[in-house]
């Protein structure tokens, strides 16, 4: 990944994660999120946001439930330390970075 697509990847996924934290029940599907994310400047694959997602859970950033082909996210605490900048994750933009 160059230096662009790399700054873009962490950029989305701190979006994501405040996407989230405005939400009701701090949850939400792919198919919202990737409309959601082009308010915000992105324009991602839905297999993009579904990559994103995964990197997300796997760093303890958010749950998914998957219904049929659709990931169903949901905020964690840490995800909303990180939304907020209360605390780093690599992989994800530091909010006012």
């Amino acid at each position: 990944m160059n230096q662009f697509s790399t700054f873009m990847a962490e950029d989305r996924r701190l979006v994501i994660l405040r996407v989230l934290t405005e939400l009701p029940a701090y949850r939400t599907n792919s198919f919202l999120l990737q409309t959601l994310l082009s308010k915000w400047g992105h324009d991602p694959s839905s297999d993009q946001v579904k990559t994103d997602l995964t990197f997300l859970q796997e760093q303890g950033l958010v749950t998914i439930e998957i219904v049929e082909s659709v990931y169903i996210a949901t905020l964690t605490t840490r995800g909303a330390d990180v939304a907020a900048g209360r605390i780093t994750n690599p992989g994800v933009k530091r909010p006012g970075a």
